[in-house]
């Protein structure tokens, strides 16, 4: 049996995102949440497991976040950190942050909305916490568009009879979309994985047989490296970290190269 894991965000759908920086208000869609994960110390990227559009942007603005997920009980995964964090080291940082609100998140959001991105699919919203400072540093609202080449290449590695999952850290819902997309089961999809589970997912899926992991960013390297072949994909068109390009096997620029790659 042969299995390809793809990573979502920058691997399957072309992301747009809008991120805004709470000490200085500053909203920018340039930076990659990964990357200002590994640039502080002890941060933690935290996806909430709610609609954006429907709940998070109709919601009153001027309650903590805090309030807001306690309130209407909304759940939170860790998708990625720079060291290993707890959901009760989060769930204490989030409750002693009085500063940050849900017109942070709001903010992203209609960042996104006035962009026009043609967000299409895996919309998602959350934010980066600092654990030492108890404080939230980055509000976050992203969503993307499928490449135009995932679905036949989907399709052709479901007809030479490949396996397909996907491992992402986004939100759990918006994978269930994806499935649906490219025409996977849902429990194909594994929603807000940090770094550790991904690998783990991988080690499982070689008990049955040869596989490739398919990703783009920091948070895919040990599932890259536990692959029997890793591949790296720059098809987002951003800097990728060398310690990325050190995991991989291969590169490729175009989704659809990983069909020549023998494994």
């Amino acid at each position: 049996m042969k299995v390809v894991v793809f990573d979502n965000s920058g691997t399957l759908i072309e992301r747009y995102r809008a991120i805004k920086n709470l000490k200085t208000g500053v909203i920018c869609d340039d930076i990659n949440s990964i990357d200002l994960v590994d640039g502080g110390r002890h941060r933690a990227l935290v996806v909430l497991q709610t609609d954006p559009v429907k709940c998070l942007a109709n919601a009153i603005g001027e309650q903590t976040i805090h309030h807001f997920l306690q309130k209407n009980k909304v759940k939170f995964d860790v998708s990625y950190s720079t060291r290993d964090v707890t959901k009760e080291e989060v769930s204490k940082a989030i409750k002693n942050d009085h500063s940050a609100f849900i017109s942070d998140v709001q903010d992203t959001i209609a960042a996104v909305v006035e962009k026009k991105y043609n967000v299409q699919i895996c919309s998602g919203s959350g934010f980066i916490i600092n654990i030492d400072t108890q404080k939230i540093e980055f509000t976050i609202t992203a969503g993307g568009k499928i490449f135009p080449e995932v679905p036949e290449v989907i399709e052709k590695l479901k007809m030479d009879g490949v396996g397909i999952f996907v491992a992402s850290g986004d939100r759990k819902t918006s994978l269930e979309q994806l499935a649906q997309f490219i025409n996977i089961p849902n429990q194909n999809t594994f929603g807000t994985v940090d770094a550790k589970r991904k690998k783990e997912i991988i080690r499982n899926l070689k008990k049955e047989g040869r596989v490739m992991m398919v990703g783009n960013s920091a948070n895919d390297i040990l599932a890259l490296k536990e692959a029997d072949i890793g591949v790296l994909t720059l098809q987002q068109c951003e800097k990728v970290p060398s310690k990325v390009y050190d995991a991989a096997d291969v590169v490729v620029h175009n989704i659809r190269e990983i069909l020549d790659i023998e494994f």
